[in-house]
């Protein structure tokens, strides 16, 4: 597979998750609990919410703690885009390509969020939809803005069996993650290269 067939996957991923992400931002206010789903098919909801850390809104805390996720994250797609050049020039298969492709573009979503986010909008309060290239200037710093999420799929809820230890009982929803293209675009190919790992790391070794 050729490299320019790789970097149009990822600039697919690109577009449609920067496009869905700024229609989202330029739009809509933030989504509170009491608020009703900017759509709102049963099993597919549409939200925006914000994620100021990494997955599942974890963050790092102290000051630098937001800088050191983004340069983290930028070291991180630097090793994903070397893998990616020596795959192809290796002639690796293609599913390891088009996975590699789609992770390295996730990645990269997201981190545009978080480095220039901040300084291309205005924030999104409740009440208050963000604009684009503000007068007073955005909401952070560079590095210091928040990723968009939108994407809820709520496939069922129910109660975890009373004898599991601790959460025994409680009310539980699967799938209760709220997630964007970009985190969708890592989580295939992660899916992808397990599920075809032997067709994307074949065992080349001679047998007697």
């Amino acid at each position: 597979m050729k490299l320019s067939r790789a970097i149009l996957i990822i600039l697919l991923v690109l577009v449609i998750d920067q496009a869905s992400k700024i229609y989202i931002k330029l739009n809509y206010t933030l989504t509170s609990s009491n608020e009703a789903p900017i759509v709102d098919w049963g099993k597919f909801q549409l939200l925006f919410y914000e994620n100021a850390g990494a997955a599942w809104g974890m963050e790092i805390p102290g000051d630098y703690g937001k800088i050191i996720l983004v340069v983290f994250r930028i070291f991180a797609i630097g090793g994903i885009g070397y893998w990616l050049y020596q795959s192809v020039k290796k002639g690796g298969h293609r599913i390891l390509i088009i996975c590699i492709s789609l992770i390295f573009a996730g990645a990269l979503g997201n981190i545009i969020d978080s480095v220039f986010y901040g300084v291309i909008f205005s924030g999104s309060y409740h009440g208050a939809v963000a604009t684009a290239f503000p007068e007073g200037g955005g909401y952070a710093p560079l590095g210091y803005g928040h990723v968009v999420d939108m994407l809820y799929f709520p496939l069922f809820e129910g109660y975890w069996p009373e004898w599991m230890p601790v959460v025994g009982g409680d009310k539980f929803k699967f799938f209760n993650a709220i997630f964007n293209i970009a985190d969708s675009a890592i989580t295939v190919g992660v899916i992808l290269l397990v599920l075809f790992s032997k067709k994307a790391f074949p065992d080349n070794r001679k047998t007697a």
